[in-house]
């Protein structure tokens, strides 16, 4: 009975040491886009459930970090922010209101682009766009994870920040403010 008990424990501690560590959207792989919002919206698993990430630097994202390259010339000047979104995310609604301030509080001065993963039409259309901005090893690394915000140096592609379902304006101002002297 102690073996059992133990074993259960065990088997518990790991799972949840693998979940706060790997920060990955553990609910992506089960939902699958079906190309009706709808129903996405009511079959997404984790919705309801508490990102164990959130408010936490994503734990890839870190100065060296690139997302292949320099991005496209239309994106170059300013600094980047990408948001990988999909309608039926409860992360991506968490941080709408942090991310609508952003774009007012920096229009002109940032590139806000979204990368839609809500069903297989707008996951195709971002794809093109990513492939187009030079973004296609980033959405193709982050395309799982929606509620995902990262900041990039255009000219390198270098990720200055990540955070998923994090809605603390801070964590980006901070950042990008700090982009934009540099510019």
């Amino acid at each position: 009975m102690k073996l059992q008990y133990l074993s259960t424990l065990a088997l518990a501690s790991i799972l949840s040491l693998g979940m706060a560590a790997g920060c990955s959207n553990p609910c992506a792989a089960k939902t699958p886009p079906t190309g009706n919002p709808a129903t996405e919206v009511t079959t997404d698993p984790c919705a309801g459930k508490a990102d164990p990430c959130a408010g936490k630097a994503h734990p890839c994202a870190s100065k060296s970090r690139s997302v292949g390259g320099p991005l496209a010339a239309e994106l170059q000047g300013k600094p980047v922010l990408v948001d990988v979104f999909a309608e039926w995310c409860s992360a991506c609604k968490n941080i709408a209101p942090t991310l609508a301030k952003l774009e007012q509080d920096y229009q002109g001065q940032v590139h806000f682009v979204v990368l839609d993963m809500t069903n297989n039409a707008t996951v195709a259309e971002a794809e093109a766009k990513a492939e187009q901005l030079g973004l296609s090893q980033f959405l193709a690394e982050t395309k799982d994870q929606t509620g995902t915000l990262t900041i990039i140096d255009p000219a390198t592609g270098t990720i200055l920040e990540q955070h998923r379902n994090n809605p603390d304006k801070s964590a980006y101002t901070t950042v990008l403010d700090s982009a934009l002297a540099q510019n």
